[in-house]
Formats: C-alpha cells, sequence, structure tokens
C-alpha cells in the first residue's frame, strides 16, 4: 500500500512542498498551533525512535532463535515502519498543497486522520486501493492494541514473578489491564494520542540511554546510541516544558530548561564512566 502511494506521488502531477529553514522555523504542526519542532519529532519519529516498540523486546525474546535475528526483527522493522511514515507524511503534503491547507481540512473534518487516508487512498489508487488501503489501517493499530496488551501482560508478570502458563494467572494481570484500556476510550482520542506520542518517546529516551551505558561496558561503540539519546532528549523535554497540553512555557526559556536537562544527562553520563573506569 505504501509502495502504491509512493509511486502515485513520483510518477502522476504531485509536488511535496519544499521544507526550507524559514519554513521549519514557521510551520505549525497541526491546527492546534504546536511549533514544528519538537512537535514534529514527537509525532512522527515512533517509526525510528520509539519506546513502544523498545517494550516488545519481552515478547519478541520469546519468538526469535538466536540473537542473529534481532538485527532484522528490531532494526529492520523499525526502519521499514519509518519509510512508511515518511511516504504518507509525504503523499498527505502532495495532495492537500501543504501544512495550512492539510490543517484546514482536517480541522473541517473533525481532525479526522483515517478520512484523510481515505480520500487520498480512492482518490489517486481507486476503489479497490482506497479498500486495501483502510484495511490496513484497520489491521495496524488492532495488531498494534494486540501487541501492546501482550507486551504489557509480560512485563507486568514478570515484574510480578507471576508465572503466566495458568490461564487463571493470565487474567490476574489481563482484566486490570482490559479495565484500564476500556477507560481509556472513553477519552478524547486526540487527547489520548498526543500524551501516548510524547510517552512513547520519553520511554524511548530512557531506552537509548540504557543502551548507551550497556554499549559502553561492553566497550564497543557507544556513539551511535548516546547521539540519539542526547537530541530526543531535548526534544522530549523541551516538548514538556513548551506544550500547552504540559507546562506551556514561553519557547525560550523552555529551550534553555530543555537545554540544560540535556546538559545534565551528558554530565552525569560522563561521571558514571569515569566511576566505571576507576573499578
Amino acid at each position: 500500500m505504501a509502495l502504491g502511494i509512493l509511486s502515485v506521488i513520483l510518477f502522476q502531477d504531485y509536488t511535496i512542498p519544499e521544507l526550507t529553514l524559514d519554513t521549519f522555523r514557521n510551520m505549525k504542526s497541526n491546527a492546534t498551533d504546536f511549533p514544528l519542532f519538537p512537535t514534529l519529532f514527537i509525532t512522527i519519529a515512533c517509526g525510528a525512535i520509539s519506546g513502544f516498540h523498545a517494550t516488545q523486546s519481552p515478547l519478541m525474546a520469546r519468538c526469535v532463535t538466536n540473537e542473529g535475528q534481532g538485527r532484522a526483527v528490531f532494526f529492520g522493522a523499525m526502519i521499514s515502519e519509518s519509510i512508511i511514515a515518511l511516504i504518507w507524511a509525504g503523499a498527505a503534503m502532495a495532495f492537500f498543497g501543504g501544512v495550512e491547507q492539510l490543517n484546514t481540512q482536517l480541522a473541517a473534518n473533525g481532525n479526522n486522520a483515517a478520512w484523510a487516508v481515505k480520500l487520498i487512498s480512492t482518490t489517486t489508487l481507486g476503489t479497490l486501493g482506497g479498500v486495501l488501503t483502510m484495511l490496513g489501517v484497520v489491521v495496524a493499530p488492532i495488531s498494534s492494541g494486540d501487541t501492546a496488551f501482550r507486551s504489557a501482560r509480560l512485563i507486568i508478570a514478570d515484574f510480578l514473578k507471576l508465572e503466566q502458563k495458568s490461564f487463571m494467572k493470565r487474567l490476574y494481570v489481563c482484566i486490570p489491564l482490559f479495565i484500564a484500556g476500556f477507560a481509556i476510550t472513553l477519552m478524547d482520542f486526540d487527547v489520548v494520542w498526543r500524551y501516548f506520542a510524547w510517552a512513547n518517546q520519553t520511554l524511548a529516551v530512557a531506552t537509548l540511554w540504557t543502551i548507551t551505558v550497556y554499549l559502553f561496558q561492553k566497550r564497543v561503540n557507544y556513539i551511535i546510541a548516546i547521539l540519539p539519546a542526547l537530541f530526543m532528549t531535548y526534544v522530549t523535554t523541551l516538548h514538556l516544558f513548551t506544550s500547552s497540553e504540559m507546562i506551556g512555557l514561553n519557547p525560550s526559556l523552555g529551550n534553555i530548561l530543555a537545554g540544560s536537562v540535556t546538559l545534565l544527562f551528558l554530565i552525569l553520563f560522563i561521571k558514571y564512566t569515569k566511576q566505571y573506569a576507576k573499578k
């Protein structure tokens, strides 16, 4: 489905608006007027840097037969998802003509992303292509929700040291999870999704720092982990400080505080490396 949309962008009369330094500064990420940075890296970066995917480790570790499969299962799948996200982002920009036009159309249709997906797919790929795309859109969240519940159950069970072979022991964890899940469905999904996106990337930050420490202890190249860890630490803290749904500080003050938090993390890591070297 993504390849079909990509071929439409490349070979039909569509143009993706240029992302220049000026538009990067001035464009707004959605109709509620969030700044493009850091919101861009909160909303669509989860395919490449994802705390949600990191939590799948307890589940996936039970499925792979050796560690060598980890690169394809984790890294490969996340790269694939990030490419799909970029294709759809490009398609939305090309189809509607830019951020402002997309925001206007979404606002007029209740900020319903499924509406935009259906309109783009049926217009560009026809009825059959639209049906297949919508099936993918339906299947993706269902399978993601199933995976999330399974992973949450395993994490909680591991934490509580509660075996999961017996059906009743599974219910001990599943029932509270299902109740919490049902309660979330009663809330405004648009708001829930925004908080989830931030929590997802914040969890990714914790995972990246954990990986950085692990790689340092193994005396291998930890730079590949610490660079995204520093960047995403800045992104998530800046969003926390400046987002109107969170603390809502002035952007200038938020940048100073986010930079300070990021620097603090780096100092703590350097201090840790020196202490570890003395052991």
